[in-house]
């Protein structure tokens, strides 16, 4: 390669650079408000972690109050205010009700993160049209009326940003997943239609499109079909080191990607190659996923029907093989299955 074309790469590279961190220190979250919903435990709690470290306050909304209690006092030495809301995101009322709570305690809402979610792990013949709408209901509709709720306050206080936590199972449909990629697919299709249309009010949208995340979410997704067997390749996968990323290190990119109002995020380089892969070659990426279901567990009977805990099932697979997701349970208080 010719050293004039060498500048120009490194001056360009340079550029792009130095503009992302204008971008990102121009944004600050100290003295911001943000809702995380999720937000006792896995993802949800790390952000928080960050966003109370850097100065800014936080409302979490989730079911369990036991669960946000011990997210209050995780978040209590790190600084910035913390409201805890316990709410079930599938009532639209509560949903309005925490809106209402917020912003009585902080007079304004400046960052909203749509994290909250559920993963039903198993074969398409034991889900239910139950399964789909649960997923659906929390997944899509859940963001669909806090963002309804939120703008108008958004508006007031001359703009804001919007989070929404979606999935490499947004992008691309993967075996054994498929209410959740569905619901999942929905967010990512409403993230980005809104995104041009609240640009005009200095509202921000980011999507976010997560590979695997050692979170220790594992323990707390549910299986069907053959449970153990549903919950190995599951569990080996969410702690894998090559295709999984670190929970705060996956945080610190997606507040980066917010302060900068970056309309989308892709996290682990198996995200993107996925993603990539299925956008360029879609039917190779079909005849894979044909592949990869034929070494995933066959359908159960009617037991299989049955939703299981991942921390309520039998363990298949060496320890070895989980330690550090294992080890994010303990971290991120994902320790306690609902």
């Amino acid at each position: 390669m010719k050293p004039r074309v060498l500048v120009l790469t490194g001056a360009l590279l340079g550029a792009w650079l130095a503009i992302r961190v204008i971008r990102t220190s121009r944004y600050s979250v100290r003295d911001k408000v943000a809702v995380i919903t999720g937000g006792s435990r896995g993802l949800g709690l790390v952000l928080a972690r960050h966003i109370c470290a850097q100065g800014g306050s936080v409302a979490l909304i989730a079911r369990d109050p036991d669960e946000l209690a011990r997210a209050k006092a995780d978040l209590a030495p790190r600084g910035g205010a913390v409201l805890t809301i316990a709410c079930d995101l599938l009532d639209a009322r509560q949903i309005q009700s925490a809106v209402r709570q917020i912003i009585d305690r902080f007079g304004k809402i400046d960052i909203l993160i749509n994290n909250a979610g559920i993963i039903e792990v198993g074969p398409l013949e034991n889900m239910t049209r139950e399964d789909f709408d649960r997923a659906m209901r929390l997944h899509f509709w859940a963001p669909f009326e806090l963002i309804a709720q939120v703008v108008p306050e958004m508006r007031i206080w001359g703009g804001g940003r919007i989070v929404n936590v979606s999935s490499i199972g947004g992008k691309v449909a993967v075996p054994h997943l498929a209410p959740y990629s569905v619901s999942k697919f929905a967010l990512t299709g409403f993230s980005d239609a809104i995104r041009a249309e609240l640009a005009r009010d200095n509202i921000h949208v980011t999507t976010v499109a997560p590979g695997m995340m050692r979170t220790g979410s594992h323990v707390n997704a549910k299986f069907k079909g053959k449970h153990d067997m549903e919950f190995a390749w599951f569990a080996a996968s969410a702690g894998a080191p090559l295709i999984s990323m670190n929970a705060d290190r996956a945080a610190r990119k997606i507040l980066a990607a917010c302060r900068r109002g970056q309309p989308s995020l892709t996290l682990t380089f198996a995200a993107r190659g996925a993603i990539l892969g299925n956008a360029l070659c879609p039917n190779l990426t079909g005849y894979v996923m044909r592949l990869v279901n034929r070494f995933l567990p066959k359908p159960s009977g009617a037991e299989g029907n049955q939703l299981r805990g991942g921390s309520e099932v039998r363990r298949l697979i060496p320890d070895w093989l989980t330690r550090s997701a294992d080890r994010a349970t303990i971290r991120n208080n994902e320790g306690r299955s609902n």
